[in-house]
């Protein structure tokens, strides 16, 4: 009875282990090594003790310098390793958005975890206006390569793209991943900063510039993808609500958590910048771990009439909306 019973607990601790779990945090301050240590701080405060497999780390400073501070302070709590993401216009949380000198945080931990980094994409000062075909092919590669770096790329739940390739470039680099992957497998995720001096990929510790970082997760968890397309204040927020809404009730539970890649083009567009937020919420709740950046191009599903809906697409002007739950 004793074996018995101890086998139960153990099982029962095994799967206690094993459950997903999706924490976010972020900070503001002038200093940039302050935000990412409050933001960091926040974060394992937030997951009680439980040891994440991965954080993407969002930040709006400016210079690359003050960038490579807050890095650094986030790494100092969470290790080189484990931290990956980009430079964006701002991020939001459940508690809020924020738009310069500040750091957002999204932890995971109980899912399988595979992250891939591809340093040299080749797209760096090319254009499609003058460069057409040479970007194709090298971004396309540099897809192909990122994708082939994640072990059994095709068989996980959720694919994270981060990449220095904004709209339109990156359906680019997703051609090439999905040359790999498939066209079926749930993509998210964004474009870095545009801006010059600003486009940084953050990877071990380091920033990288024409480079691409991709998160893939595996597990027992269930999602649940939306896109919406707006360019104007009004569009905006009532197409987060029904992007947020569409996403909660095909997942069919309340999540667990809620990624939501949206464009620096929308953001410009809004009057107040915690409306759109607030639009979202309504929809989930103001307690539904939530993480949110704003970038120069999102990957997920299409706003377009011929858009295949069970597809992803590298897109901007859209908000990329997955909901994750528990099976």
């Amino acid at each position: 009875m004793k074996r018995i019973l101890l086998a139960v607990m153990l099982m029962m601790a095994v799967s206690a282990l094993a459950a997903p779990v999706f924490r976010t945090a972020a900070a503001t301050d002038e200093d940039p090594a302050a935000a990412g240590r409050k933001a960091a701080e926040a974060l394992k405060a937030a997951l009680g003790g439980v040891e994440p497999q991965v954080v993407l780390m969002a930040d709006c400073f400016e210079d690359k310098e003050n960038k490579e501070k807050a890095l650094a302070a986030v790494t100092a709590v969470f290790g080189r390793d484990k931290v990956c993401g980009g430079a964006t216009y701002g991020m939001f949380t459940q508690a809020g958005a924020l738009t310069e000198d500040a750091v957002g945080l999204l932890a995971i931990a109980g899912v399988g975890v595979s992250v891939a980094f591809e340093e040299k994409l080749g797209a760096a000062n090319l254009t499609l206006e003058k460069d057409e075909v040479a970007l194709t092919a090298a971004l396309r590669s540099a897809g192909a390569r990122l994708a082939k770096k994640l072990p059994k790329a095709g068989k996980g739940n959720l694919l994270i793209v981060i990449s220095d390739a904004h709209s339109p470039k990156n359906q680019l680099l997703l051609d090439g991943i999905q040359s790999v992957v498939g066209k079926k497998l749930p993509v998210t995720g964004g474009s870095v900063n545009k801006n010059a001096g600003q486009n940084w990929i953050y990877h071990h510790g380091k920033a990288h510039t024409d480079a691409a970082v991709a998160i893939l997760l595996s597990g027992d968890f269930k999602l649940a993808q939306a896109g919406r397309q707006a360019k104007d204040n009004d569009a905006v927020i009532t197409t987060a609500k029904e992007g947020a809404a569409e996403a909660a009730t095909k997942l069919g539970r309340k999540p667990i958590a809620v990624l939501a890649f949206d464009c620096a083009g929308r953001k410009g567009k809004l009057k107040n910048i915690g409306d759109e937020l607030a639009a979202m919420q309504s929809a989930l709740g103001k307690d539904v771990p939530l993480f949110g950046c704003y970038c120069a191009g999102e990957f997920g599903p299409a706003d377009e009439t011929d858009a295949d809906k069970s597809m992803c697409y590298g897109r901007g002007w859209h908000v990329m909306v997955t909901a994750l739950g528990a099976k």
